[in-house]
């Protein structure tokens, strides 16, 4: 999808818009490594890359596993949470890399975020069923919940109104996913709508 109208004529008469790239996706489609990258190599001056595992874990007391039914509320808060976070970076100037599990269920932060006047880009990694498992199972946690990671990749198998934003990273190396999203910000695409 292509940015707004407004958007694009701030970019034309000089006004950089404060942007937010979510890097999204289900465990082990590459959003971390990616996201890392994509922060270090950005075009800004300053660029900060949030990760949305960070937020789940400031939970000290009553935390719930996000993917459980009963998370439902405080997934709702971390990502009020998160997605405050990423405002305020954006609005100090920051090009901010958002990485993390951000369906189109969480997106409403975000589209406010939109309706502000961010810039906010949304991209979807996606790999095949074998490879994503694979990748899952070589990281570095020492816990990994096999049938959540499957349940995660059925839910982003078919994003609806949003597959456009899909990349797949099933036979890409991570320079060449980072370079594929670094093309799709540069020619305006990507960009969130209400």
């Amino acid at each position: 999808m292509k940015l707004s109208r407004e958007l694009k004529e701030q970019v034309k008469n000089g006004k950089t818009p404060n942007r937010i790239i979510i890097i999204s996706g289900p465990c082990g489609a590459g959003k971390s490594t990616v996201s890392k990258l994509l922060a270090k190599n950005s075009t800004y001056n300053k660029t900060v890359h949030l990760h949305t595992d960070d937020f789940y874990n400031y939970i000290c007391n009553g935390h719930i596993a996000p993917w459980l039914p009963e998370a439902v509320k405080q997934n709702t808060v971390v990502m009020e949470a998160f997605a405050a976070s990423a405002a305020k970076y954006a609005s100090g100037g920051y090009e901010v890399i958002v990485d993390g599990v951000i369906g189109s269920w969480f997106l409403e932060p975000w589209l406010e975020h939109v309706d502000k006047g961010f810039d906010v880009r949304y991209f979807i990694l996606r790999a095949d069923k074998e490879t994503t498992l694979l990748r899952a199972l070589n990281r570095k946690q020492s816990l990994i919940d096999i049938d959540g990671v499957k349940r995660m990749l059925k839910t982003f198998s078919n994003m609806g109104a949003y597959e456009p934003y899909v990349i797949d990273t099933t036979h890409q190396s991570v320079e060449k996913t980072v370079s594929a999203i670094q093309e799709l910000l540069a020619g305006g695409l990507h960009g969130l709508h209400k």
